[in-house]
């Protein structure tokens, strides 16, 4: 007995690795199995740990493919070489283990410190984005409104702990069992080692948080002390972790934290804990080992799915369940097993993992798959259980057997669709209809070579040329819907109100040359059978088609395999890529029977429509990552709590233990402190900050936007200075050096500008040992995050101190500058016969200050300074000055890049309003709302800190070189240079779109209908081509559409007056506005997809141009209608070409942003307002 269950146990333990390997293998891409077998060892079974051994040390030792089977020599030779990288490798695993994998390769060190920068930025401004909206605003934006969910801030990447948290929180049974959670004295003191007290500590940690869920009075709750010891279990705490890998080890902390509390580590005791009875469940694996079947039985928590090769949720059910082969050990041969795993026994909560991330093994990296997988709000798991293998496996031969069936059909199908033994294929009826069409044209003895010369008494009539055109493509073949359009339906009808006119020759249509009558009759006869016969075989492939899906359909809603549904309780979404991303929440309100959206600390109420637009996956990059199912058969899962004696349902506070009702109660309290002393320090603030004045602003930002804690220690680095002593004898210095010393390198650098034209490398100024060091800018050594803190009160308090200072300044200044301009009145010619290159001059910078700049400097332009770009970059070289005075121009580069990246990541984050694009302020921030990749992001920045218009003082000098010279160092290998001059491109034709929009705006504003038309027109069509990429890649097409609506139908309107004034100069200007600009427009918007308005606007126009066919007109007033009422009736018979708009104002983006706040304040008020 003793030696069967040691078999049993080996067996098992052999399946379970197998597993693990097969999983390693598909992850990795690592065929080698010996390798694969070290490394499950090394990491005792942590799948997630062996994958980051394998892929740590993948680039140095790639398995060796071995030789044929009967090269001796080479195959020992080649297992000589293999073995050697096999035991550096599994020395490398043993340090790894000891060490966390430390030892790295520099290029990937790199790599990581250049996406973990990128992560923690994104991290921090999603973080503050959250406080911006909870915190800095009014406390009525603080306050939980009556009983909606409560959110879960974001603490720094743990958007993964929110998304899992919520789901079970809002599962009432797992809630009961976390808040009802308590040891005894005894269980306490037996808790000796560290995983008891950490998971102890966990478990109370989650009661507390889910407490403060229950009944606390703020909108969202803070998790921070869960987070942490969370943290502390992962390796890299840094990184945003896997959503799996979380919830593995949040069910293994809470299995073994209710372990304790059953005072038992033997199997019966295992089998009552609470979290193994709702999560876990078990399945028997079936296969076919030298004849005999062999079953063991297998528990599971999370099942994994396969997305790839699949469509829905019951295709990778199936294809999970069933293996068709399996690889034997220590073999490159492969035998079919017909290996079958069916669950024997379901938990009350299932949990689907998708696996939407593989491993690229070529390029190192994991990779997201972005493919659709649909599922359903109620899953019958009858079809996957053991007890109905028989049905099953008869349901499978006959879905087998339809689906082979079903592919014949279609392939016959295909070929009445596509016939042809050419490379261009066409429908046979269509064919067979041509024919026929051409076989009963009259013959005519003209030959094809001649041509008809029309009525001479019309020349001029433009429809002979669209007539002659439209007959050509008619003998093109058509699609099906074609084949009914008979000969008379091709000859242009002679309209009656232009019956004046002597009716113009049709052209000839191709004919037979001769032909009988009793040719014909046989022909026709012929053709005719044979195309109703065809016909007849396509509708019953049709049918067949139809019934054959229908019984797929419904191959398993029989009732008898409809009695175990599970019902959808949460989807897990992950938005991004494999390196990073953002996690959310859809959550089912039982109560309420609503979805609900749980994205951090904002909790909304959404519809199952939402949940699949950003769950199923295939449009965008956000997809299912976790489906959560519960058994609709047990409505306990569900259940509030009630009071035992009443029976009423428990609410809010009444639902929690003594112990955490104190604690909330106490909570609270706190609460209402901070918002008291909140509403007290917002009451004592002034309404407007002071002043200080423009000499001192630039010196002030840095002071207070830096705010270290070590600033009052540096009482010589105080910001407030004279401007004319020290600082300007160093500007004039650096100037000079800059003249006599860096010339070669500013000749050398192409003319840039803050927001395009990117700098193209120089291939042999590149350096091998630093083609790294260009774009891990963004990583910001010893800095961290203290220089994005708030201001601290000292620097609050000062500000007044400042501003007599600065005063006292500004006084001296002016006096010192008066002497000075009466020096230079005196004796201009002495000051310029000496160093002219000295001279240098104040100039007022928005939102910075005054800045001194050399009035010879090279390549400054003032008109780009003033640009919000510009200015941004001035601010951020400003809040390095500390780090740049420390450690030099490369760590001041880092510093104000850091600071430039965070400022306009944030700057993303905002909502765009009518008045105001954030995209239009900046390139960054609409590459940011696009997801531009990290590259074209950073290159870009780092191009605007190259700029020729920063050459004002030392300190911007200095880093404008370093910024060029890592820009010397990207290598064209390094940079797909057309994947980033695309992404500029976008930008341009964003803001060229914009540029439309606005002038057409302002046109419209003007009462100028026709010119205003026209810009829309373009501003439509372009920005559908951007919208084709992304939703946030263009302007908003309903505010587009809506004003070419309104110009389309004011101007329709205008010409319809214009024709019926019967005057002939009135009749030709409306002919001619429809003509040119209506008709044109009406035809693009037919093309495009048309909103409900535009239909019914595009009818108005045509019903009115058509009621005038029962009016009476003189002649040419019929004349004119008969020219172009076709026209207006039919949108699809002509090609459309635009008229080019003229040259647009200003498309930088600080006049966009100020004409759109402009025309949007002039199109809700009663005035025009013009920008200049």
């Amino acid at each position: 007995m003793r030696v069967e269950q040691q078999l049993e146990h080996e067996q098992n333990s052999a399946n379970s690795n197998q597993m693990l390997i097969n999983q390693l293998r598909e992850i990795t891409g690592i065929q080698d199995l010996q390798l694969l077998q070290s490394t499950l060892k090394a990491s005792q079974g942590d799948i997630s740990h062996a994958i980051g051994l394998l892929t740590a040390q993948a680039p140095a030792e790639e398995p060796v493919l071995s030789g044929p089977p009967g090269t001796d020599g080479s195959g020992q030779a080649e297992s000589g070489q293999r073995s050697e990288p096999r035991d550096d490798l599994q020395a490398a695993i043993e340090l790894s283990l000891q060490e966390s994998q430390n030892a790295q390769t520099e290029e990937r060190e790199l790599n990581r410190a250049l996406e973990a920068s990128t992560e923690e930025s994104a991290a921090r401004v999603k973080r503050k984005r959250c406080e911006n909206a909870g915190e800095s605003c009014s406390p009525a934006d603080w306050i939980r409104l009556d009983d909606w969910p409560v959110g879960i801030r974001n603490v720094g990447n743990t958007c993964w702990f929110s998304a899992v948290i919520q789901s079970l929180f809002h599962l009432p049974v797992f809630r009961r069992l976390v808040l009802s959670y308590c040891l005894s004295e005894q269980v306490l003191e037996k808790c000796k080692s560290h995983s008891d007290k950490r998971n102890i500590a966990f478990m109370q940690e989650l009661r507390c948080l889910f407490a403060l869920m229950v009944g606390s009075t703020r909108r969202f709750v803070d998790p921070s002390a869960a987070v942490e010891l969370l943290r502390d279990a992962f390796r890299t705490s840094e990184a945003q972790q896997d959503v799996s890998e979380f919830t593995h080890k949040l069910l293994d902390w809470l299995e073994d934290a209710f372990q304790l509390a059953a005072n038992g580590n033997n199997p019966e005791d295992k089998q009552e804990n609470p979290m193994v009875q709702l999560f876990y469940g078990t399945f028997v694996a079936e296969r076919v080992h030298e004849g005999k079947i062999l079953s063991n039985i297998e528990q599971f928590g999370q099942y994994p799915l396969q997305v790839n090769g699949f469509n829905n949720l019951d295709e990778c059910l199936e294809g999970a369940m069933v293996e068709g082969e399996i690889e034997i050990l220590h073999s490159d041969q492969m035998v079919s097993s017909g290996q079958e795993r069916w669950f024997s026994k379901l938990p009350p909560v299932l949990t689907f993992e998708l696996s939407r991330f593989e491993f690229n093994q070529s390029l190192g990296r994991p990779e997201k798959i972005h493919k659709k997988l649909e599922f359903p709000q109620i899953i019958y798991m009858d079809r996957y259980l053991h007890k109905n293998v028989e049905q099953t496996h008869g349901r499978r031969g006959e879905v087998k057997r339809l689906k082979e069936q079903l592919t014949l059909l279609q392939q016959k199908l295909e070929s009445y669709k596509n016939y042809g033994s050419g490379p261009v294929k066409y429908p046979l009826a269509d064919m067979l209809q041509y024919v026929l069409e051409f076989a009963t044209t009259k013959p005519t003895s003209v030959s094809p070579t001649c041509t008809t010369v029309t009525n001479q008494s019309t020349p001029s009539d433009p429809n002979s040329d669209e007539n002659s055109q439209s007959d050509l493509g008619d003998m093109a073949p058509s699609d099906s819907t074609g084949s009914s359009i008979s000969t008379a339906q091709r000859t242009p009808i002679h309209k009656p109100f232009t019956q004046c006119r002597p009716p113009i020759e049709t052209p000839i249509h191709p004919a037979p040359h001769s032909i009988t009558e009793e040719e014909l009759r046989f022909v026709k006869g012929c053709l005719q059978r044979w195309r109703m016969e065809v016909e007849n075989n396509i509708n019953e492939l049709k049918a067949g088609i139809e019934r054959v899906s229908q019984d797929l359909e419904s191959m398993y809603l029989d009732s008898s395999l409809c009695q175990v549904p599970y019902r959808l309780h949460a989807v897990l979404v992950h938005e991004g890529q494999a390196s990073a991303g953002h996690y959310w929440a859809y959550i089912y309100d039982h109560t309420h029977r609503r979805w609900l959206k749980y994205n951090d600390v904002m909790v909304t109420e959404s519809s199952w429509e939402e949940l699949v637009r950003d769950s199923y996956g295939g449009m965008t990059n956000a997809s299912a990552y976790c489906l959560m199912y519960i058994n609709d058969k047990l409505p306990h899962l569900i259940s509030e709590d009630t009071d035992d004696e009443t029976g009423q349902v428990l609410q809010g506070m009444d639902s929690l233990p003594p112990i955490l009702r104190r604690y909330v109660r106490e909570d609270n309290r706190w609460f209402q402190q901070e918002l008291r002393e909140w509403e007290e320090q917002f009451c004592q603030r002034p309404p407007e900050e002071p002043q200080v004045s423009n000499t001192t602003s630039m010196a002030f930002t840095e002071s207070t936007d830096q705010a270290e804690p070590n600033l009052p220690e540096e009482p010589a680095q105080d910001p407030v200075k004279e401007p004319n002593t020290q600082e300007n004898t160093e500007d004039h210095t650096a100037i000079k050096s800059l003249e006599q010393h860096g010339t070669e390198e500013t000749e050398e650098q192409v003319p840039q500008q803050a927001d395009s034209g990117p700098l193209q490398p120089n291939p042999a100024a590149t350096s091998e040992g630093k083609k790294d060091q260009a774009i891990s800018i963004t990583q910001d050594p010893g800095q961290g995050n203290s220089d994005r803190e708030g201001v601290s009160s000292q620097v609050l308090e000062d500000e007044v101190k400042l501003e007599d200072e600065a005063k006292a300044n500004e006084a001296q200044a002016d006096s010192t500058a008066e002497s000075e301009n009466a020096t230079s009145h005196n004796a201009p010619g002495e000051a310029a016969e000496t160093e002219p290159e000295d001279v240098v001059s104040e100039v007022e910078i928005p939102n910075v200050g005054k800045i001194l700049v050399r009035s010879d400097a090279d390549g400054y332009n003032e008109e780009m300074m003033l640009t919000p770009a510009m200015q941004g970059v001035i601010m951020a070289i400003a809040k390095s000055r500390q780090v740049f005075d420390k450690d030099g121009p490369e760590a001041g580069l880092i510093k104000a890049f850091h600071e430039e990246y965070s400022r306009l990541f944030e700057l993303s984050q905002e909502e765009a309003t009518p008045q105001q694009d954030p995209r239009l302020q900046h390139i960054l921030v609409y590459f940011f709302q696009n997801k531009a990749p990290n590259r074209v992001i950073e290159r870009t920045l780092l191009e605007q800190f190259g700029d020729r218009n920063l050459s004002f003082d030392d300190r911007s000098i200095s880093i404008m070189r370093e910024a060029r010279g890592k820009l010397r160092l990207i290598k064209p290998e390094d940079m797909d240079m057309e994947e980033y001059l695309q992404w500029h491109e976008d930008y341009s034709m964003f803001r060229t779109v914009f540029a439309y929009l606005l002038t057409g705006l302002e046109q419209y504003q003007n009462g100028k209908i026709r010119e205003s038309l026209n810009y829309l027109a373009h501003a439509y069509q372009d920005n559908e081509s951007l919208l084709s990429g992304g939703e946030k890649k263009g302007v908003e097409q309903s505010l587009i559409a809506l004003y070419r609506r309104k110009c389309l139908k004011e101007l329709e309107e205008s010409a319809a007056t214009l024709f019926r004034s019967a005057e002939e100069s009135g009749v030709a200007e409306g002919v001619s506005i429809m003509n040119d600009s209506v008709i044109p427009c009406m035809h693009l918007i037919v093309r495009d997809s048309m909103s409900q308005e535009d239909l019914d606007m595009i009818e108005a126009i045509r019903n009115r141009w058509c009621s005038y066919l029962g009016q009476d007109m003189d002649e040419y007033q019929q004349e004119k209608l008969g020219e172009f009422l076709p026209r207006v009736l039919d949108c699809s018979s002509e090609n459309v070409v635009l008229k080019e708009p003229p040259k647009v104002q200003s498309k930088s983006p600080h006049d966009l942003c100020s004409r759109l706040a402009a025309v949007m304040e002039s199109l809700h008020s009663s005035s025009v307002v013009i920008v200049k």
